[in-house]
């Protein structure tokens, strides 16, 4: 089992990269050029990755007006906000 701090690494990588999908989906999107999946931009929101996916939402101003992802993105971060506590206590 990988110790604390490589779990936080990992953690924060994934962050990292949903953000970075985000800001780059919507750089695309301005130039009118082939865009990065919704279905990609949802998973890695799914993958432990939530916290970085709706600052890029917010940051970017992007993808805020869809509903699967103006109410998935947050409940998914609730989702991963309540495993993380019930791992940490169980």
């Amino acid at each position: 089992m990988p110790n604390p701090n490589q779990l936080i690494t990992l953690f924060a990588i994934l962050n990292a990269v949903a953000f970075l999908l985000f800001g780059i989906d919507k750089l695309l999107a301005k130039a009118s050029r082939r865009r990065v999946s919704e279905k990609a931009l949802l998973l890695a929101s799914a993958v432990a990755a939530s916290p970085g996916a709706l600052l890029g939402m917010v940051v970017f101003n992007h993808k805020t007006s869809k509903p699967k992802f103006r109410y998935g993105v947050p409940g998914l971060l609730i989702a991963h906000a309540a495993l993380s506590y019930w791992l940490s206590y169980a």
